[in-house]
């Protein structure tokens, strides 16, 4: 079966992998996401993921905390969820590698480009955890600098939401849901979709990204065949 997305990067949110508890690690959710993830790597797609971790912390919302700290806490918060998901895929029969931006080696590999890659060629889901390693960057940008630096195809961002509205969807009946948007679109209207960081590096490098519903956890593959789902992002 021919697919339309060869490599990809896959950014989960740490409230996905919460379940309806909102709040650390739901198992059987994990898992239907992890089932999702194999499904799309047996069509012959190369998975690299990127994973929050706003289930355990968020460092905006972490008081009179210094930003650098709480975003280091956060930073390990991703570290926890990306094992999650490492063991869970794992379980399923898959070879899994996690890579930290942080020096961690005694529970995962650092990141090194040239090595990610490698392990993609090799069949392997690599799993990006503690963002870029620095302050001041959310996992969305991770996700860009990451996708960029492996050379992805695109990027599905996976939300709990089923696309990208003009308005919150929960709060609003008549919110209108995009099927396309440009990313000087999104940047201009100020849309949810990523931060004005990481919209920015995905336009000046040219790199879609795909936003759907990850409570459909078969969204992965129906979107790796290219399935109309969500909403795309690009830049004309």
């Amino acid at each position: 079966m021919a697919i339309q997305y060869k490599r990809i990067l896959l950014k989960l949110s740490g409230e996905a992998l919460a379940g309806s508890a909102g709040f650390g690690l739901d198992v059987d959710t994990i898992q239907d996401i992890c089932v999702g993830i194999k499904t799309a790597h047996e069509l012959g797609a190369q998975i690299a993921i990127v994973v929050g971790g706003g289930n355990f912390w968020r460092g905006r919302s972490s008081g009179e905390m210094e930003r650098t700290r709480a975003d280091q806490i956060g930073m390990l918060a991703t570290a926890m969820n990306a094992l999650a998901v490492a063991d869970s895929l794992e379980h399923l029969g898959l070879e899994v590698r996690v890579q930290t931006a942080l020096n961690m080696q005694q529970v995962a590999e650092p990141y090194i480009r040239n090595r990610a890659i490698r392990h993609l060629e090799k069949g392997r889901i690599v799993i990006l955890a503690c963002g870029t390693g620095n302050p001041f960057f959310s996992t969305d940008t991770a996700s860009a600098l990451r996708a960029a630096e492996i050379n992805a195809d695109i990027i599905f961002k996976a939300t709990m939401v089923d696309g990208v509205y003009d308005k919150d969807p929960k709060k609003y009946d008549d919110a209108k849901k995009y099927d396309t948007l440009t990313f000087s679109r999104v940047l201009a209207d100020k849309l949810a979709v990523m931060d004005s960081t990481a919209a920015t590096m995905c336009r000046d490098n040219r790199l879609p990204i795909l936003v759907f519903d990850i409570l459909h956890p078969e969204n992965i593959a129906k979107a790796v065949s290219g399935e109309k789902i969500g909403t795309l992002v690009t830049e004309k």
